[in-house]
């Protein structure tokens, strides 16, 4: 079951666009329109990228007004990243 829940967050983060969402949101929630505007991306596109991450539970979300706000389910996931990054570097 580990392995399972493993191998379902790579398939969640298995997209440039959805780790550079998640690294985006490193330092707390932003709204999905800052992401997008950060990260350069189309409307379409990210919200496909946000349900991805969402139906990993890579993400949660709330909304306030017609915002929705996006944040990380746990930011431990920003040091799997950072590990990975030195491993790139290795």
């Amino acid at each position: 079951e580990l392995r399972r829940f493993k191998a379902e967050i790579f398939q969640g983060l298995a997209h440039p666009s959805r780790i550079a969402i998640v690294e985006t949101l490193r330092d707390g929630e932003k709204t999905a329109g800052q992401i997008t505007a950060e990260l350069g991306l189309e409307q379409a596109n990210a919200s496909q990228h946000f349900a991805v991450l969402r139906s990993k539970q890579i993400l949660v979300n709330r909304k306030k007004g017609n915002q929705v706000y996006y944040a990380l389910r746990d930011p431990v996931l920003i040091e799997v990243l950072e590990i990975l990054k030195r491993y790139f570097y290795a």
